[in-house]
């Protein structure tokens, strides 16, 4: 675990602290945000505790395999009981119901249709929709599988996957054109991909479907890889290219809180604050 993976405190004081259990994750925190292994005299340092209080709470989380210490130099460091419990937490994860009062929030916000997409197979799959009360609604459905290469979606989860993945995946799908608009070439393809990843967010411009446009962002774990994207989807005359800025500030806020639920806790692009240029 590096210091960027460190236990974070609560947002809010908790009305039920336990003393003794805000120490010890206090010395959790401290030993994942040393740079190398550290010793009792530097915990004790760190957390403002006295030696002897350090060293009974290191005793039993040792005791746990929480920390390790190393019996040559005495120093401390994160034991693997961590990495088995995380892999627990990441095993039961179900981004849907994680993320929904996040769809929630931006319905709200922005009164469009909201899409939560994985990639499954080299291809976007629907996996949630939150639709407004409007005449007029997008046709897509939960269950549905588009492609990567012209969805918002699909283009926001390859901006951060390696150029060996996104080529296998064009080369398996391939980019075929579903509107004058749509970006058939992957040289073109890796460019937009580029300016995406450094804004933080992704347009798709009426590439997929005519007269409807889309902003999304992806939704990354601990380990920076995609697991999902949050989109907005609107007919053209609803979301015009003087709205786009500000509808994806909110899909990117969006992204990001997920994100950060789901274990990143890397930098975030900044985002343009200028209207992308979008040729009708």
């Amino acid at each position: 675990m590096s210091a960027s993976e460190t236990i974070e405190p609560p947002s809010k004081p908790s009305p039920y602290k336990i003393q003794v259990l805000d120490r010890a994750l206090a010395v959790i925190n401290a030993i994942a945000e040393s740079k190398a292994d550290a010793t009792l005299a530097e915990l004790s340092e760190t957390v403002k505790l006295h030696k002897s209080t350090v060293h009974r709470i290191l005793m039993i989380l040792e005791s746990y395999r929480v920390v390790d210490r190393d019996s040559q130099t005495g120093r401390y460091r994160l034991g693997l009981r961590l990495f088995e419990l995380g892999s627990i937490a990441i095993g039961t994860f179900n981004i849907r119901d994680r993320a929904r009062r996040h769809l929630e929030k931006l319905l709200y916000e922005v009164d469009e249709t909201i899409h939560l997409c994985v990639l499954d197979s080299g291809e976007v799959l629907y996996v949630d929709k939150f639709e407004p009360s409007r005449s007029v609604r997008m046709a897509s459905r939960i269950g549905r599988r588009n492609a990567v290469h012209c969805t918002a979606v699909g283009k926001a989860m390859l901006s951060w996957l390696p150029d060996r993945e996104v080529d296998d995946m064009l080369r398996s799908h391939g980019m075929a054109r579903f509107t004058p608009n749509t970006i058939t070439t992957p040289a073109e393809l890796k460019v937009e991909l580029q300016a995406i990843l450094r804004r933080g967010y992704s347009i798709d411009n009426e590439e997929v479907e005519e007269g409807v446009r889309c902003v999304g962002a992806a939704v990354l774990d601990y380990a920076s890889r995609p697991i999902a994207a949050i989109s907005v989807s609107a007919p053209s005359f609803r979301l015009p290219p003087d709205k786009v800025a500000v509808v994806a500030r909110l899909v990117t806020q969006a992204a990001r809180d997920l994100s950060q639920e789901s274990g990143y806790r890397g930098a975030w692009p900044v985002e343009d604050r200028k209207t992308p240029v979008i040729v009708p």
